[in-house]
């Protein structure tokens, strides 16, 4: 018979959980219980991966959460986040069997002990990485006129993390409702914070004028004060930090607890939830434990008995499938530049669609971010063109936050170099979201100007799209100016919901858009998103003695060495000029490249582990019996002076030798 939860569930399905002795020493022992069993269940070898011990820490972690009681309020947690998870949920079978790899998990054994996604709740192993996500949430939240607020964990070890403090800023910024917790137990891994951090954890927060806390989980008044803490963030205006003094009695994961004999037994000494026992007769005190431990019991039963994850089908890839046509805002294809067809979209997907947001460094006006393409838009758009701090990370994870809460957000790296900056919240978080859990989408889009030729020097000359093309989800695009560039920014934000990068070349900005003599390649089912991002083709007047392959701004180059190869060696040359990068579509175009002769593809970017090795490497797998090379810049930093950069970058002349060099 199945044994009830020893909790009362509010309307909104979250633990009722009091401060009241009885009911915290109640919720504060099954949350040590089940940390407890999580242990055993890793001795006895049925734990599916790591997990992180927050034995001692139980009143700690229950604190904000169980104060949350809005329907929009958002949790988000950390590697060590199952206290977080249950006083959140109560979801106690949905946890073990998570940790157990078992389809009653409550993400199906995907996520295991760190990366847990219920309703309004998530989590992720790497530390500050929510940080920013939650300004995301919360600039949502505000911008909706919810009172709901996000409440971000960390631990006293996330204080060395950069992205903590972009995200701290950009909150004190917008005066956003996002309250960033510090469980200080005085200790990371094994490093005590005395040699991990510089200053003060007060003085972190206070330097942002954020409303400052500091509380003790040992204190008797605690879980009240925190509740406190709670009520006085969403009355007000703006965010908050709350360092809580706390102490870990276990491990930090296992079995590396190496503190001092007379250390563990001063931190055993002051636990706060025994304190709380002693405060309760003995015989009640006993029920309650006994309660829960009968409980827990059940749902470890409940959880064994549950099959092994197993994927009905084993997944090929993450996307998310094409969104239907509705009445997006149709892009001339002949535009007098690329910088008009992209800002005209800009203009049209606001005024379309209120979910639209764009973020981006110096994008008010009367700049109009460094290239202009954002010209105009600030001022009809107010509250919906945000301007942000130099902040590339922090403002990708705002991007994550506000595509999970239903926004279409549209992100401006000002140059594709600063790229590296936001891969971590590309690699880890953007492409995990959808990749892991079915409910939660992310249509972010990250806009970036790449290339060189402009004397800009070798950060920020560069074109990343072989670094980025290699993140699995992410999609990437690149468009050139025979492509509609405008249409394609917006199907990619319309319709396509998945995370993407948009490529933009600088030296494009300025040119003629223009299809010319440039058809549609039919796209293959097999290929997600190809009929959406059209590769296009130039065919020869005959049958083709060389196909060359470009992208972006590359592509002017290959059309002016063309020209010369039919004028100069009457050759037939083919143009194909994909824009979907990745997914790399290949079931769309092998079957065109297969039949050809001699292939050679040209790329901006260092081509070695870059586009063209994928593709040639695709030809490759399919028995190609042609002739291949390809082109690209070799694997040296792109040099400031003029003529060195010149000599560096592939022009006409190489591309001829090159196709001379196939014959």
């Amino acid at each position: 018979m199945p044994v009830a939860p020893p909790f009362d569930l509010d309307a909104h399905g979250k633990p009722l959980v009091g401060s009241g002795v009885e009911q915290a020493f109640a919720f504060g022992h099954l949350l040590r219980q089940t940390e407890t069993l999580i242990l055993e269940l890793f001795g006895r070898g049925l734990l599916s991966g790591t997990t992180h011990t927050c034995i001692g820490q139980e009143l700690c972690q229950m604190a904000v959460v169980r104060a949350l009681d809005d329907a929009d309020d958002v949790v988000l947690s950390n590697h060590r986040n199952h206290g977080h998870f249950l006083t959140y949920s109560g979801n106690v079978t949905g946890l073990l069997a998570e940790v157990m790899g078992r389809e009653a998990g409550v993400c199906g054994g995907y996520g295991g002990s760190q990366h847990l996604a219920f309703r309004h709740f998530h989590s992720n192993g790497v530390q500050a990485g929510m940080t920013g996500i939650g300004v995301g949430l919360a600039l949502a939240l505000k911008q909706r006129g919810s009172r709901g607020l996000v409440s971000v964990m960390i631990g006293d070890g996330t204080l060395g993390e950069g992205l903590l403090y972009e995200s701290m800023n950009l909150a004190a910024i917008w005066k956003l409702p996002v309250l960033f917790v510090v469980e200080n137990n005085g200790i990371a891994q094994t490093t005590e914070t005395a040699y991990s951090l510089g200053g003060s954890i007060m003085a972190r927060g206070a330097a942002f004028g954020l409303r400052c806390w500091e509380l003790d989980d040992a204190a008797p008044d605690f879980l009240g004060r925190a509740e406190a803490v709670v009520r006085e963030l969403r009355d007000g205006a703006g965010p908050g930090f709350l360092s809580i003094t706390t102490r870990r009695l276990g491990p930090h994961s296992k079995g590396d607890d190496l503190r001092a004999a007379e250390v563990k037994a001063a931190i055993a000494a002051r636990d706060p939830l025994l304190a709380l026992r002693r405060q309760l007769p003995e015989e009640q005190a006993a029920q309650l434990e006994a309660r829960n431990l009968a409980f827990i019991g059940a749902a470890e039963q409940a959880a064994l008995a549950s099959p092994e994850a197993r994927f009905e089908a084993l997944p090929e890839h993450c996307l998310r499938p094409v969104e239907a046509a509705g009445p997006v805002p149709a892009q001339d294809a002949a535009q007098a530049n690329v910088r008009t067809a992209i800002n005209r979209a800009l203009r049209d997907l606001l005024a379309h669609d209120e979910r639209v947001v764009l973020l981006g460094e110096d994008l008010h006006e009367p700049y109009g971010g460094a290239f202009k393409v954002t010209a105009g838009l600030s001022d009809a758009f107010a509250g919906r063109v945000l301007s942000t701090p130099i902040s590339e990370a922090g403002i990708t994870g705002c991007g994550i936050g506000l595509a999970l809460a239903g926004r279409r957000p549209i992100v401006e790296i000002m140059f594709a170099d600063f790229m590296t900056l936001t891969l971590d919240q590309l690699y880890n978080h953007a492409v995990k979201f959808p990749g892991m859990f079915k409910d939660f989408d992310v249509p972010l889009l990250l806009r970036a100007p790449a290339g060189g030729r402009r004397g800009y020097g070798p950060t920020h000359s560069q074109s990343p799209e072989n670094l980025l093309a290699s993140v699995p989800g992410l999609t990437l695009l690149f468009g050139s100016h025979r492509h509609n560039v405008g249409q394609l920014l917006v199907d990619a934000v319309t319709r396509w919901p998945n995370p993407t990068v948009f490529m933009e070349h600088k030296l494009l900005y300025s040119e003629a858009q223009a299809p010319g003599e440039y058809l549609e390649v039919p796209a293959s089912e097999l290929d997600p998103g190809a009929a959406l991002f059209p590769t296009l083709q130039r065919p020869a007047a005959g049958t083709p003695d060389i196909t060359l392959i470009a992208f972006g701004g590359m592509l002017s180059h290959v059309e002016k060495a063309a020209a010369r190869l039919q004028a100069e060696e009457e050759l037939q040359v083919e143009i194909i000029t994909p824009c979907l990068l990745a997914p790399w579509p290949r079931h769309s175009l092998l079957p065109l490249l297969l039949e050809r002769e001699r292939i050679l593809v040209v790329e901006e970017s260092h081509h070695q582990y870059g586009i063209s090795a994928e593709l040639l490497a695709s030809l490759a797998e399919e028995g190609f019996n042609g002739r291949v090379a390809r082109l690209g810049l070799d694997p040296v930093p792109i040099a400031a002076a003029r003529s060195l950069e010149t000599a560096q970058m592939i022009d006409e002349a190489r591309i001829v030798d090159a196709v001379l060099d196939l014959l």
